[in-house]
């Protein structure tokens, strides 16, 4: 059996049990019932993960997945591709936006070369799991071979598996790839059966001219390629990139250990569609972050039946709205451990129908 079947054959369903037991003490601390919203039903999913009735996140890592597109030279990117080793080395020094939200989570921030047309010298924080120098262009044949895409889906496990045994309690998704909002989109439109133009948006800043470009590339791939919409990796390898397979191996490689993933923004989300098609059961183990300005992460949210929890209008992936995400996701892992009950603080509970106060 393959890594990746073993993988996905260790993701469980989320604890039942632990989830009754965290929604009942939610019912019980010192608030009206349901009165946090999304924070309680975020420690009730984290109890289910964690397989715990008191789950707690201490120990949280970025996985910043970086890639090249050989769809670059059909001209649907702002920057030009050299651009991605510049801001891996950016990131290394500890300057991209994701470091600097990743230092205010408390996250280590962790780099994973899955395709760059460069080679990096080793250093700590950085993980080498190269497929290839960068994808071909999926307007001339496939982005990669189907065996390069089963490969770039099990180095992203392998990613997980080396930071997990470091410690780690919940997982961010972050990326950096001049031109993957291109195969996302083509990822998004393949999968969810959107026209590509409701799915496209303008990347880094393309002009009008530049975003007819973008269209017409991703329609003339998809038509050349038809890629399934049921397999996942057929998807990934006509039109996705190393970094996005790395993304959707995370996401499993995270889902079999019990650990949370926070999802980062488009290009994390077409990951997160590849890891649904290959484990529909892994979904239970996605926290979505943010809504991104790109038009066709909507069309994303719709098929995976998800709800980010925030919308602030973000739009550079790395993973910085995962690191947002992360310090509201362990903030509702502290209000269940550690606000009072009603019993404990000597508080009153709420009345019930016939006046008497409710013990719960």
């Amino acid at each position: 059996m393959t890594t990746l079947l073993q993988t996905i054959d260790r993701i469980r369903p989320l604890c039942a049990e632990s989830m009754e037991a965290a929604r009942s003490r939610q019912d019980v601390l010192t608030k009206p019932k349901g009165s946090l919203g999304r924070l309680e039903a975020l420690s009730v999913q984290l109890a289910g993960i964690q397989r715990t009735a008191r789950p707690v996140i201490r120990d949280k890592v970025i996985l910043t997945m970086a890639g090249d597109h050989g769809v670059v030279a059909e001209g649907v990117a702002l920057y030009p591709k050299e651009v991605t080793v510049q801001q891996v080395l950016n990131f290394q020094r500890g300057g991209g936006g994701v470091n600097v939200l990743g230092r205010h989570a408390g996250a280590r921030v962790v780099l994973v070369d899955m395709g760059v047309d460069h080679d990096f010298e080793p250093m700590e924080g950085l993980q080498i799991r190269k497929v290839a120098r960068g994808t071909l262009s999926m307007l001339k044949g496939r982005a990669m071979t189907r065996e390069q895409a089963v490969q770039a889906v099990e180095n992203g496990i392998a990613a997980v598996y080396e930071e997990a045994a470091k410690g780690m309690d919940i997982l961010g998704t972050g990326e950096m790839g001049i031109g993957n909002t291109t195969p996302s989109t083509a990822i998004a439109c393949a999968v969810t059966g959107v026209a590509v133009p409701l799915a496209t948006g303008r990347g880094a800043g393309l002009t009008d001219e530049g975003l007819k470009r973008k269209i017409e590339v991703i329609e003339q791939a998809l038509a050349l390629h038809r890629p399934d919409p049921k397999d996942g990796i057929d998807v990934l390898s006509k039109v996705g990139g190393f970094e996005i397979g790395g993304i959707a191996g995370a996401i499993l490689g995270a889902a079999s250990l019990g650990i949370p993933v926070v999802v980062d923004g488009f290009i994390s989300t077409a990951g997160a569609l590849i890891a649904a098609l290959l484990c529909p059961r892994a979904k239970a183990y996605m926290i979505f972050s943010h809504k991104s300005v790109e038009i066709g992460h909507e069309h994303m949210f719709d098929f995976l039946e998800a709800d980010p929890l925030l919308d602030l209008g973000l739009r550079l992936g790395e993973g910085t709205g995962a690191a947002l995400a992360i310090s509201i996701v362990e903030a509702a892992a502290k209000i269940l451990n550690e606000m009072a009950t009603f019993e404990s603080a000597g508080v009153s509970g709420p009345l019930d129908s016939e006046g008497v106060v409710d013990e719960g």
